[in-house]
């Protein structure tokens, strides 16, 4: 080899045992909730987007202001809302697949947010309670 240059060599197994590659850090998917499972916050506004390509509808969402003090753009589950400017809401982790830069869902039936209406399959998801069967 040419002068100050120094030959590739392969590791022994030994030296390969003793000199573990550094663990790879991963960083988190709802960064804005600060390793906590659901924050508060207050709505700011309410809009509506437009999902990515194969997809066509009106998906609606909202900015939060969390108590955390970022803002945060989160999906609206469901069919119908009640949220207006200024109703405290739940947010928790989980992406809108078709909306980019939604990372967030808000929790229904918590807070000032009410559970969908009529809703009977997956109602945890959407907050509704087992409706009263008629004996």
């Amino acid at each position: 080899p040419a002068f100050g240059q120094q030959q590739q060599r392969w590791l022994t197994l030994n030296q390969s045992m003793r000199r573990k590659a550094p663990k790879k850090v991963t960083l988190s998917k709802s960064p804005a909730l600060e390793k906590c499972y659901q924050r508060k916050g207050v709505v700011e506004k309410v809009d509506i987007r437009k999902p990515k390509k194969p997809n066509s509808a009106n998906r609606k969402v909202a900015r939060i202001k969390l108590t955390t003090g970022k803002t945060v753009t989160a999906y609206i589950m469901g069919e119908g809302h009640n949220l207006q400017e200024h109703s405290v809401v739940l947010v928790r982790g989980g992406r809108a697949q078709d909306l980019p830069g939604v990372r967030y869902k808000i929790v229904r039936g918590a807070m000032d947010l009410s559970g969908v209406v009529n809703r009977s399959q997956a109602r945890s998801k959407y907050g509704v309670k087992k409706p009263k069967t008629k004996k």
